[in-house]
């Protein structure tokens, strides 16, 4: 059964030496079981405005990945920057590429309190991979300057690709980011490892 997928999502928090992500609350799909990413080309993919950030995440996310099987790629090496926003022109240069699955962060501002539960999840844009991935791209929140203390949050949602549908998703927070770059590789392997313990992925071989 050829099941593709994505994680869609998310944003960037902290992470700064003492800082943890923590994970705030998660959601599995009813019924849902183990992706077999093994053969596959996944991509990984940061909805942010800095393009060091984004690389580095993107490299991050695709060690992650082919330390579980399929292949890694970093997103920045198959679709142009300029577009990125594009869900019809981005969802094309994933085909032509072959790519199966497909990661996603993405930096959410949170200065507002969102109240997050299993409704959220298949309603709205998060309902379908490219809806999402359109808001995504509409709604890049800046990094910026350093702030006295910053908190952020990370929603991440992983798709079956095959019907557009969630099958899994996950909110994290950290607060007060010092070193971002070093930030986004450990989401990147935390994140992985929080869909190992939700079974559904593979462990990673030790």
């Amino acid at each position: 059964m050829k099941t593709t997928l994505v994680v869609l999502t998310a944003a960037l928090l902290s992470f700064a030496g003492a800082a943890d992500n923590q994970f705030l609350s998660t959601w599995k799909a009813p019924g849902a079981e183990m992706m077999d990413f093994a053969g596959r080309k996944v991509a990984g993919v940061m909805i942010i405005d800095d393009q060091n950030i984004r690389v580095s995440a993107e490299e991050a996310l695709a060690r992650e990945i082919s330390a579980r099987g399929p292949t890694g790629v970093p997103a920045y090496r198959i679709i142009p920057k300029e577009e990125l926003a594009n869900k019809e022109s981005a969802r094309g240069w994933f085909e032509r590429a072959g790519i199966q699955g497909l990661v996603i962060l993405r930096l959410v501002q949170t200065d507002k309190e969102k109240v997050y539960s299993s409704a959220i999840w298949v309603s709205g844009y998060y309902n379908n991979a490219w809806d999402y991935w359109g808001y995504g791209w509409g709604n890049v929140y800046p990094v910026g300057k350093a702030r006295e203390q910053r908190s952020f949050t990370v929603e991440t949602l992983l798709y079956d690709l095959s019907k557009g549908t969630p099958i899994w998703a996950g909110v994290t927070r950290t607060t007060d980011p010092k070193d971002v770059q070093a930030y986004v590789k450990g989401l990147a392997a935390d994140i992985v490892k929080q869909l190992e313990k939700e079974g559904l992925v593979r462990k990673r071989p030790r």
